[in-house]
């Protein structure tokens, strides 16, 4: 029996990039992910007592497009000043 194309592709391979706490940075960063044509979803954190921040969320992208996204956040974090915390490690995907 033939199989389909697609079930050699690699699925479920999201990385978390980096956590943001700026709203105008984490839109810089969207615009240029999204011009890059690089897939992404943001997660925002349950809400706690004791988060240090009201809105940091986490950017994660697809582990095949690490390299590109991480040189795209650095060149505006960098160029803007905007503080970024890179985490870079598997997704912890909690609807599989």
């Amino acid at each position: 029996m033939e199989q389909p194309l697609y079930t050699s592709v690699k699925v479920n391979n999201e990385i978390e990039l980096c956590e943001v706490t700026d709203p105008d940075c984490k839109q810089l960063i969207e615009k240029a992910l999204l011009s890059q044509r690089i897939s992404y979803y943001i997660r925002w954190p349950k809400s706690s007592l004791f988060r240090r921040s009201k809105y940091a969320c986490t950017i994660c992208v697809n582990d095949n497009s690490k390299e590109i996204a991480e040189n795209v956040v650095r060149s505006i974090c960098d160029e803007k000043g905007y503080p970024v915390k890179f985490i870079m490690r598997k997704s912890q995907n909690q609807y599989l």
